[in-house]
């Protein structure tokens, strides 16, 4: 993970968090209308998985990862657990497949500057990521049930 941390965590983290939801949805322009899966596919690139966890009318939780094998249940990194507040339009990153849930790496809510770095570091990789997936040009089509 990243080791640049702003000097105004909050304010840069809320920055991001937009930022990754507008990258989101230029990564994959149905995000919405998806229930169950996509599948992102580039030229000589490795394909892009996405799952829909949980769906609520004002947020959607999906898991965006690349599967590095030809079986899609095998090998699949970063596996980024992803929260999408269509209502107030952010993507806040939950976990990674290294990284657990926020919740319990810091289960006193006290520590409000080490949950901050932490949520930065995960949603900073996170923007890096969808930077890298927008420059491969993937393309996205609908799954009718998971994969």
């Amino acid at each position: 993970m990243s080791l640049l941390t702003p000097i105004n965590t909050s304010f840069c983290l809320e920055q991001i968090c937009e930022s990754n939801f507008q990258k989101l949805l230029r990564l994959i322009p149905d995000l919405s209308d998806i229930k169950d899966g996509a599948i992102g596919l580039a030229a000589a690139q490795t394909t892009l998985y996405l799952a829909v966890i949980e769906e609520t009318p004002y947020t959607k939780t999906v898991e965006l990862s690349h599967c590095f094998n030809n079986n899609a249940n095998e090998l699949m990194a970063p596996a980024v657990i992803i929260r999408i507040y269509l209502d107030a339009r952010l993507a806040e990153v939950l976990s990674d497949h290294a990284r657990i849930q926020v919740a319990r790496v810091f289960p006193d809510p006290r520590n409000t500057r080490d949950i901050m770095n932490y949520k930065w570091r995960l949603n900073y990789f996170l923007q890096k990521w969808l930077d890298h997936c927008l420059s491969k040009n993937y393309e996205f089509s609908s799954m009718q049930s998971r994969f």
